[in-house]
């Protein structure tokens, strides 16, 4: 299928250059649209998103519009047959859903109706899920509601984060939709409608979301850490500072009380409603991440309320 049909790609983080890469050596993409470069670093100097990169890399001509609406004209001028999407980050119109004659398909990090929405795969560690995996699915204009292509599970493992889920899905996400375009273009598979019951809608993430209420379970609060990993990260404060939480554990012994800070086997400790966090790896305010116990080896008073 080199030659046909004519495909745009849009995505812009790691997760969406995996698929741009395996579609590539695969169809025949005339175009792609990714977020502007930011800058990022102390030097604050512009970075290109990785689907840019690879764009570049491939001879792909790529578009970078802040807001999607202002570069119609040029995505018609790409006269797609298919627009596959991968973790754009932009709401897509409908003149832009309807543009292509095959639509548009969405490479989603869940198992669709469950965790619709910005942020599935930290919802699914959050939520203690078993398993996560991917849907292809066509786009319509809710969010994530469109019918569904194909789907493929994985399991979600007790020490996974956002991160490692993230590197695990990247690839089956390329692999499927590999499979399923010349399936679904041929008409060999159908688009199956989502059924509501099970749905469940996981919400856009912001910095503020980490802080960790310790009038959660100690459970609750290690998973949150595993699925804030590395990003918007979790917190809680400390003598009027804040301390960024990286790994921790859980103590299933009685709580000391919530909030209480205790050590247990050398490391800092703070009591939940049920059990016990034990703090494996701490980041204190204009410091480096640190062992628990080489926090407590520097002499601070831990356990103080203040």
């Amino acid at each position: 299928m080199k030659n046909s049909p004519r495909i745009v790609f849009m995505g812009s983080p790691d997760f969406a250059a995996i698929s741009l890469r395996a579609l590539a050596q695969n169809f025949n993409i005339v175009g792609c649209v990714t977020q502007p470069d930011r800058r990022a670093g102390r030097g604050k100097k512009l970075v290109s998103p990785p689907v840019k990169i690879i764009a570049d890399e491939l001879g792909i001509p790529t578009i970078q519009p802040h807001r999607i609406k202002d570069s119609m004209d040029e995505l018609r001028r790409f006269a797609p047959d298919l627009i596959v999407v991968a973790a754009y980050g932009q709401i897509l119109r409908p003149e832009l859903l309807d543009l292509p004659r095959y639509g548009c398909v969405n490479v989603h990090g869940s198992l669709l109706p469950r965790w619709r929405g910005a942020a599935p795969i930290q919802a699914s560690i959050l939520a203690g899920d078993a398993e996560t995996g991917i849907t292809i699915m066509l786009m319509n204009e809710g969010i994530d509601t469109g019918d569904m292509l194909s789907k493929r599970a994985i399991p979600i493992n007790n020490d996974d984060t956002a991160e490692t889920l993230f590197n695990k899905l990247a690839p089956v996400g390329a692999e499927l939709l590999v499979e399923t375009l010349p399936k679904y273009i041929s008409g060999e598979i159908a688009p199956q409608p989502q059924p509501e019951e099970g749905s469940s809608y996981a919400k856009m993430l912001k910095k503020a979301d980490g802080e960790l209420d310790f009038s959660k379970t100690a459970a609750e609060l290690e998973r949150q850490i595993r699925a804030f990993s590395p990003w918007p990260s979790t917190f809680f404060e400390w003598q009027g500072k804040r301390v960024k939480v990286h790994r921790a554990k859980v103590d299933h012994a009685k709580s000391p009380g919530i909030g209480t800070q205790i050590k247990i086997e050398g490391a800092p400790a703070i009591g939940t409603s049920e059990g016990i966090l034990i703090l494996e790896e701490i980041q204190p305010a204009g410091k480096k991440s640190m062992s628990g116990k080489s926090f407590l080896a520097g002499g601070r008073t831990w356990g103080s309320k203040n």
